[in-house]
């Protein structure tokens, strides 16, 4: 069965001065059937955040372009990018008066396969249909606390401390990555890499439905609207990616016109 990807990317400012966040999709210059999507929710200051997400885009474009499948496994790839992304926002402390962070989501499609990579509480997501088969997990002090079984995760949504991080590009340690993968694919498998600024207003359950429900675009244009109704003049910046597998139809070509009659040609007669 032959599948075909449909994507989109989107993102709102929400009620922030600046927009912090940065998402990107982008097909490989010169190997077909090879995707990138990539995801950063910057933090730390006045164009800080902004600066180290930009980064992560930048890296991963970089690396992605010389990625060679035959000579680097997708962890591999994945790794270098968050790691490399990190050393370059820890050195922009040295030129700048900001102290930035940010996380990290990246996604790498091939055929019949997805690997990814990601560190903080920016998130990727994999349903097929309207099921969730796997969420990644946050690096966060909340997270880890519902982990070891002192918070339930209803408790943590309303903690006051949700936001902070265990794991993040450009801060002192080294940054957690955590790798996930799906193979085979499938019609119907969903992936979607989004902030906190999105995620924080849904359950699994509603994304799946309507991701599974609607194109990318439209898609993407409901769970941000939702998102923005629900933060009441609240909101944080709020980004998304979608990569969506769906059956390729195949194209009835149509029949070709009838042949031309030769000058000169009569029909017989009855």
């Amino acid at each position: 069965m032959a599948l075909s990807v449909e994507t989109c990317a989107a993102q709102h400012i929400g009620d922030r001065k600046e927009q912090q966040d940065r998402v990107a999709l982008f097909p490989h210059p010169t190997r077909r059937g090879l995707l990138m999507a990539v995801l950063a929710d910057g933090m730390g200051g006045h164009t800080g955040g902004a600066m180290a997400a930009e980064q992560v885009v930048l890296k991963a474009r970089q690396n992605f372009e010389a990625f060679a499948p035959a000579d680097e496994s997708p962890e591999t790839l994945l790794s270098s990018i968050i790691e490399e992304s990190h050393v370059v926002v820890k050195l922009t402390r040295f030129t700048s008066e900001q102290d930035p962070h940010t996380t990290a989501c990246v996604l790498l499609f091939q055929a019949g396969r997805v690997d990814w990579a990601h560190c903080g509480d920016s998130r990727i997501y994999h349903f097929r249909g309207d099921k969730l088969v796997s969420r990644s997990s946050d690096h966060s002090y909340v997270n880890e606390m519902v982990r070891q079984g002192f918070l339930t995760p209803e408790q943590a949504e309303q903690h006051p401390q949700k936001n902070v991080l265990l794991g993040c590009l450009g801060s002192e340690r080294e940054p957690t990555i955590d790798h996930g993968g799906a193979t085979p694919l499938a019609d119907g498998d969903i992936f979607l890499l989004c902030s906190d600024g999105l995620w924080a207003y849904f359950s699994d359950a509603e994304l799946g439905g309507v991701l599974s429900a609607h194109p990318p675009r439209a898609a993407a244009e409901i769970l941000i609207q939702r998102a923005r109704d629900r933060a009441n003049g609240h909101g944080d910046n709020c980004s998304l990616a979608i990569v969506k597998l769906v059956e390729k139809k195949d194209e009835k070509k149509p029949a070709p016109p009838p042949a031309a009659a030769p000058p000169g040609f009569r029909p017989p007669k009855a």
